[in-house]
């Protein structure tokens, strides 16, 4: 039997300090109750004592054998001392690049005789059942393993498949905030997520269970393996064009909505604008991967470029965007240089076409600008006829 014995935290703001949490977060952990019982990971500090009196509810008087440690993350690893304290002859079950890593978060927690090394193809008998442990390494830390367990045909995922939100979040919007989670969290580790999908491919799996979000089932489950197989590949999900502006004083932000209006009237069959001075920007990253096509509109700033803009396109050169057309617009009144700049970052990224041409506007919109933007948009058009 598998119990969850996880988490919400809706109040949490910020994910990693950084990520909004409009529903806040979940940190999802379970219990494997068979002739031994296996605790599948833990929760984040802010949440250690409503996660133990969940495990002790669940274990019912019984006392847990195994504490099976997927990824050593702070929010999901913060209960390992808690477990420790309560249950001292318990034995903790990870890589071995997680059992190096604990004193790192655990200063002077005692681990001698308490660990149990494993690697991709151990098992771990528990009577009934033996729990499959698979390397994971990169997905989105060197320590990560997930485990498989044959009797409920269940996978825990780790950190893959995960969403922000609570866990009773709308299942049938699963994808938005697991795409938003993916591309930021883990989009700079596409390669090993395929290798990820790869191994887990043979297997049965009926169900999965991550560390955030809910469990996928069924339909759920199905699309979740399409989505991830597109993402890990740095494939197209949707064809269409993503325009990312970041305007001072409304003339870029003009040129972006008329370069807008241009490509809808073309055809193009999905046109999507974010404002990045005001817009969250890990959307703005999610849109980005999602589309086929993405268009920088930017004003120059200081003799380089406007912040908000080159913060945006610094975080996709550190996810690994790749693979798709760019198309720039640059606004500056006496030394256009924001497009030189985007150009540049661009080009450190792989197989990035810059759809020409590049369009360059002097503080506001002119109607000599008009050509260079029609050009622009029947260039971008094009592509999907």
């Amino acid at each position: 039997m598998i119990k969850y014995i996880g988490v919400d935290d809706p109040d949490l703001k910020l994910f990693e300090s950084q990520y909004d949490l409009p529903d806040g977060m979940c940190y999802n952990s379970y219990l494997v109750l068979d002739q031994k019982i296996a605790i599948i990971d833990t929760t984040d500090r802010r949440k250690v004592s409503e996660w133990a009196d969940s495990l002790q509810r669940a274990l019912d008087g019984r006392k847990p054998d195994y504490l099976v440690v997927q990824h050593m993350e702070p929010d999901h690893s913060a209960g390992i001392s808690q477990a420790l304290e309560l249950y001292p002859d318990i034995k903790i079950v990870a890589s071995a690049k997680a059992i190096q890593m604990m004193s790192l978060y655990f200063e002077g927690l005692s681990l001698e005789g308490k660990t149990i090394a494993v690697k991709e193809g151990d098992t771990l008998d528990l009577g009934n059942r033996a729990l499959q442990f698979i390397g994971a390494p990169m997905v989105h830390w060197p320590e990560v393993i997930v485990t498989y367990d044959p009797a409920e045909h269940a996978l825990f995922s780790a950190d893959a498949f995960g969403k922000f939100g609570v866990r009773d979040a709308d299942p049938d919007d699963w994808a938005c905030e697991a795409r938003r989670y993916y591309f930021n969290i883990c989009g700079k580790y596409g390669g090993p997520v395929s290798q990820l999908l790869g191994k887990i491919a043979p297997l049965q799996i009926e169900q999965i269970l991550p560390l955030h979000g809910p469990m996928l089932k069924g339909e759920a489950l199905a699309e979740a393996l399409r989505l991830y197989n597109i993402w890990a590949l740095y494939d197209v999900e949707t064809p269409g064009v993503f325009i990312a502006y970041a305007s001072i004083h409304g003339g870029t932000r003009e040129a972006a909505q008329v370069l807008a209006d241009m490509l809808r009237q073309r055809g193009v069959p999905k046109v999507s604008i974010s404002d990045l001075t005001i817009d969250d920007q890990a959307e703005a990253i999610e849109d980005a991967f999602r589309m086929s096509h993405l268009v920088c509109c930017a004003s120059s700033y200081d003799g380089g470029l406007f912040p908000p803009m080159h913060d945006f396109i610094h975080h996709l050169q550190i996810k690994a965007y790749q693979r798709r057309t760019v198309a720039l617009v640059e606004n500056g009144s006496w030394a256009p240089c924001a497009g030189r700049v985007m150009r540049d970052m661009f080009a450190t990224m792989k197989e990035i076409t810059i759809a020409e041409p590049l369009v360059t506007i002097r503080g506001r919109m002119h109607a000599n600008d008009q050509p260079q933007l029609q050009a622009l948009a029947d260039n971008i058009a094009n592509n999907f006829k």
